[in-house]
């Protein structure tokens, strides 16, 4: 069959049964035409039109889930805006503050970073935990950095937890209508010791014992009511912190990865690794 070119081939498949070749003297299944015919039909999907290669064959006739699997519309959620579907937390104890988030950064329904950083340093002694668009918490982060540096040249002095607290308030309430922002802003200094203060999506801002922030803080309001006590000292903090993300991150489809969990004190910060596998708890 090699030395027949496309066309005759395509006259040779009219035959139903049987197709005698130029010499007459072969006899050729249709089968094997049938077959020749596909393979070049691939040749040229694949090697002479590359961008046709996800294109059915047309011998082949899909099925109404492939059809809607080879459609374009499965790659919409890569148009959606990059999302810190998240599980923050804060908590403040006598002489500092632990700080943690779980690692993972959605697209829609697409994982775009499952190792990411959510836990921020706007000054030495001053962490800020971003949930919401990627792109707007990091730059009102940034923005808040710059005016910390500018306001520790200013006055001579290492800021407050509440004014970086102010200056977050200011620009997501001024801009609430263009921001998708919920930040918890945690820290230590010298005049109030360790605080929190919750940033929900909207601008308020409010001073808290602790507070959790993200999609997975709907699932651990019991957890936390029920095991938050008062007085805890750092390490108390820490497991609290771990166990409430760990419990979220479980729950939650938006949330997952790694543990990241930042202690801050006078002496400075301290950050904290916990692998995805060392989690205390686990989905069912």
């Amino acid at each position: 069959l090699d030395h027949l070119d496309r066309k005759e081939l395509l006259c040779c498949r009219a035959n139903l049964r049987f197709v005698w070749l130029a010499d007459g003297r072969n006899r050729v299944r249709l089968a094997c035409l049938t077959r020749k015919l596909a393979m070049a039909s691939f040749a040229a999907r694949e090697l002479l039109r590359p961008d046709k290669v996800m294109e059915t064959s047309p011998y082949h006739t899909p099925s109404a889930a492939a059809a809607a699997v080879s459609s374009d519309d499965n790659l919409d959620f890569l148009k959606e805006e990059v999302d810190l579907g998240t599980s923050i937390m804060a908590v403040a104890f006598d002489g500092g503050v632990v700080v943690g988030a779980d690692s993972r950064v959605s697209t829609g329904v697409y994982i775009s970073n499952r190792a990411s950083d959510k836990i921020t340093s706007v000054d030495e002694h001053i962490f800020c935990c971003r949930s919401g668009s990627a792109a707007d918490t990091q730059a009102v982060s940034d923005y808040v950095t710059y005016f910390l540096d500018q306001h520790r040249m200013e006055y001579g002095r290492p800021p407050k937890v509440a004014t970086a607290a102010n200056f977050f308030r200011n620009l997501c309430y001024a801009n609430k209508d263009m921001l998708t922002a919920g930040i918890i802003v945690a820290g230590w200094d010298a005049f109030k010791g360790g605080q929190v203060y919750a940033l929900p999506i909207g601008g308020a801002l409010l001073e808290r014992p602790y507070a959790i922030g993200g999609s997975g803080s709907t699932y651990i309001y019991g957890f936390c009511d029920a095991y938050y006590k008062q007085g805890m000292n750092k390490e108390q903090c820490v497991a609290f912190v771990t166990k409430a993300l760990s419990h979220a991150m479980a729950r939650d489809g938006s949330s997952g990865g790694c543990i990241r969990i930042v202690s801050i004190d006078e002496s400075g910060s301290e950050r904290t690794f916990l692998a995805g596998n060392k989690l205390p708890y686990g989905p069912l």
